[in-house]
């Protein structure tokens, strides 16, 4: 048989595969798993009117038996993805466990640490196959791991964002879980936690390769969007918000997607288009299509 077609029939570790209904037992369905043998589904996992011979599509990994095990359930994260997981204990001689969906947590060995974690703590990893052990462990070393092909985003360019930790400079964070770039302090705009996913855009990409990001557009395209929802919240909050130019950055980063200074640059748009007002604390929405005391009216002097 060609080695593609042998390739086919093999279920890759940590990944979704398309495997074949072999038998069935009181236990569950086996599943042909090509190198890796028949690969037991258990019952509460067989979806209703499952039938021999059939193709299902399976998460394929090891339980806490080592056993090479399938399930239709959906883990945060495969085998060759970035993802933001919970340690849910530390064993100080083997490494961290993470949270990732699935009743067998994920090991995170301590080589594969670049800094110790802590219970509780959320962390970004790499999921990947263990080749010395055939094992699925996540690691916190995501360089190695991060796209080969040169960056070709654009100065202004709209991009998904995944903090990865805290530096002197400001966030490290992974482009479109590709790419590795910096957040200066200055323009985060308020505290980031690691594993928070954001909007951002490419501020600089520099010759060697190095990438500077914002969470803000520029110019005119951060203003006017954002003027726009800003209409939005007021019309949908009566008119009137609690939220003006003395507003904390965080409760403007979670309410408005965007840094204190682009919001209260907005608002200075907006204040200059007559469209709102200041009521310190607050704002207030000027519907510019009803008459005011101070309109000038065809028979009143002007004041």
């Amino acid at each position: 048989m060609p080695a593609l077609s042998l390739k086919a029939l093999m279920a890759d570790l940590g990944r979704f595969n398309q495997l074949k209904v072999l038998y069935s037992t009181p236990h569950g369905i086996y599943l042909d798993g090509g190198d890796h043998g028949e690969i037991l589904l258990p019952t509460r996992y067989i979806p209703s009117g499952t039938q021999l011979d059939q193709m299902l599509e399976v998460f394929v990994y090891r339980d806490s038996e080592d056993r090479v095990i399938a399930t239709t359930e959906t883990p945060l994260a495969q085998a060759g993805e970035f993802a933001s997981l919970e340690v849910v204990g530390v064993h100080r001689q083997v490494g961290a466990f993470l949270n990732w969906g699935l009743p067998k947590d994920l090991l995170l060995p301590f080589r594969e640490q670049l800094d110790q974690v802590r219970t509780g703590q959320k962390v970004v990893v790499f999921v990947m196959l263990d080749e010395r052990s055939d094992r699925i462990i996540a690691t916190t070393r995501l360089n190695r791991h991060l796209s080969r092909q040169p960056a070709t985003y654009k100065s202004g360019e709209e991009v998904s964002l995944l903090i990865i930790n805290r530096t002197p400079l400001g966030y490290n964070a992974l482009i479109g879980k590709k790419h590795l770039g910096l957040l200066h302090e200055n323009r985060a705009g308020a505290v980031l936690q690691p594993g928070q996913e954001v909007r951002g855009f490419i501020a600089a990409v520099h010759p060697g390769g190095k990438i500077d990001l914002s969470l803000d557009a520029s110019g005119y395209q951060r203003v006017a969007p954002l003027t726009e929802r800003i209409l939005e919240v007021l019309k949908a909050n009566g008119g009137r918000l609690d939220f003006d130019d003395d507003s904390a950055p965080d409760k403007i980063r979670v309410t408005f997607e965007t840094s204190k200074a682009a919001f209260k640059q907005a608002l200075g748009a907006l204040f200059r288009q007559r469209k709102i007002r200041f009521t310190r604390p607050g704002i207030e929405w000027v519907d510019v299509s009803q008459p005011t005391a101070d309109d000038w009216q065809p028979g009143r002097g002007s004041r």
